[in-house]
């Protein structure tokens, strides 16, 4: 079957084409729906169908046209995370308990993309309670990589990334609070960006059934997937803004340019690995072979810097932080437990596993010394920011790995070049950028020997979302980008 010039476009190219009249939104949708009912049986990464309220958005979109109306998202077709609320889709975060709970209301990022004409075609699979860097649950099952039907796609936000990769529309969001958007989106081959902590509002993106209140999430992002870099900018300036709900946020967060407009003047520090969580030879390959393109094109290049904050110390303060703020939701025989077990733990003891116990066990004097912590690291990372324009390093250590559905993530292990660590260690790399709320792009550059793909993450400076993202479009342009997986390639 030949490749359908819309199964892989960007919401770019279909935007233009929708303004020539070389397609209508119905004929974009309908097209959207037939390659998910032919492919989805494999993949599983819409779970919740929405069909026919696409079909009625894409008509009234096609009539908006008609009548000479134009919005950054008219007549576009896209899929949402099942965690955001949707007023007649239920939400459920993969908890079977909730599989019946039905939001009264949008979130308020699902509402500003309905009112930019974006076209939702239905939610995506995300794991139980969004704890995995997987995709499964009890109520919609597995969703699988299209580049290996046997592996991961990533999670929280993985029934994202597969969607986008087997061209179940231009356009995806998600969420990221320990590399929730960037980890599915390596896994993949396609675009991610975790905007910069607060720029997006959470409002309506809560677990069943709270209330759809104004919060913030320490830590936590919300930001737009695509198959284009440029792409990323268009969903971003719809979702960003202060909730008006929200009297303690009544300002508009202002988004700088970016900061260079053409490769060569960009200055970045590239890290492709660590010895607290080394990445495999195929990851630190990819990196390298692009520090060295970038090097090549004119690009200011810096492989290591004293300016670079502790690796291991800040991913030991994220994980403390983390857990803390999660435990929050744990029952209490399993907090007490976890209580008692941080209580016996050696003084010398800084493994991954012994920090994420701390962190359940943390008193209100530990956060707020956790706090300062966090702040001296903030400054650091202004420091760096004054030599470079953006930091590019791994976002996971290996490509995507087999399903592995061990109950207990503790138990887990990944390999890498041969070698064993603990399943959640790899929210090291990720908690780079969540911990500080720094702006962060992730990146496909290429793939392993056996097909799987293999990115980056570019992080930038603190509100200056629109640099890594300028940066993601140069070397995109440059060095290409999203690669459709070969089995969906039609």
């Amino acid at each position: 079957m030949a490749t359908s010039p819309w199964s892989f476009a960007t919401a770019s190219e279909l935007s233009e084409a929708l303004a020539q009249k070389k397609v209508s939104a119905v004929e974009l949708t309908e097209h959207a729906i037939s390659r998910i009912e032919r492919h989805d049986t494999k993949v599983n990464a819409v779970c919740v169908r929405d069909f026919e309220r696409a079909l009625t958005s894409a008509r009234a979109a096609d009539a908006a046209r008609g009548r000479g109306e134009n919005k950054p998202l008219l007549g576009i077709p896209m899929t949402v995370k099942e965690s955001f609320n949707l007023v007649g889709t239920p939400t459920t975060w993969g908890i079977p308990a909730q599989k019946d709970f039905h939001p009264k209301e949008d979130a308020l990022a699902i509402t500003r993309i309905k009112d930019a004409g974006g076209v939702i075609l239905g939610k995506t699979n995300v794991p139980l309670g969004l704890g995995d860097w997987q995709s499964y649950n009890d109520i919609y099952g597995t969703t699988n990589n299209p580049y290996d039907l046997g592996r991961t796609p990533g999670g929280s936000s993985g029934g994202s990334s597969a969607a986008l990769a087997t061209g179940y529309g231009s356009l995806s969001i998600g969420t990221d609070l320990a590399g929730s958007l960037r980890a599915p989106a390596f896994h993949c081959g396609v675009f991610a960006h975790k905007s910069t902590q607060g720029l997006v509002p959470f409002r309506g993106h809560v677990p069943p059934p709270f209330p759809a209140l104004p919060s913030d999430r320490d830590m936590g992002s919300i930001g737009p997937m695509a198959r284009s870099a440029a792409d990323l900018s268009l969903l971003l300036d719809v979702v960003a803004g202060p909730d008006p709900l929200d009297s303690g946020k009544a300002y508009q967060l202002s988004l700088p340019p970016p900061c260079h407009a053409d490769l060569k003047s960009f200055r970045i520090l590239v890290i492709d690995s660590e010895a607290m969580l080394p990445t495999d030879t195929v990851v630190r390959s990819a990196i390298d072979r692009l520090a060295s393109n970038l090097g090549k094109a004119g690009v200011q290049i810096a492989r290591e810097s004293p300016l670079w904050p502790d690796f291991a110390a800040t991913s030991a303060l994220f994980m403390r932080m983390l857990m803390s703020a999660l435990s929050v939701g744990f029952a209490p025989e399993i907090y007490e437990g976890a209580v008692a077990a941080a209580a016996s733990l050696p003084a010398d003891d800084r493994s991954g596993q012994a920090e994420r116990l701390r962190g359940i066990a943390f008193s209100h004097r530990d956060f707020v010394m956790a706090e300062s912590a966090r702040a001296q690291l903030r400054a650091k990372w202004r420091a760096l920011f004054e030599s470079f324009d953006a930091v590019i390093c791994p976002v996971m250590p290996t490509p995507a790995f087999p399903h592995d559905h061990t109950a207990e993530q503790e138990s887990r292990r990944i390999m890498i070049d041969g070698k064993e660590f603990p399943f959640a260690d790899q929210m090291a790399w990720q908690a780079v950028a969540n911990l500080t709320g720094l702006p962060a792009t992730a990146i496909p550059i290429g793939f392993s020997p056996n097909g799987l793909p293999v990115g980056a993450q570019i992080i930038g400076p603190w509100l200056e979302d629109r640099t890594p993202i300028k940066l993601a479009e140069l070397i995109e342009r440059e060095f290409g980008g999203f690669v459709p997986p070969p089995d969906f390639n039609d």
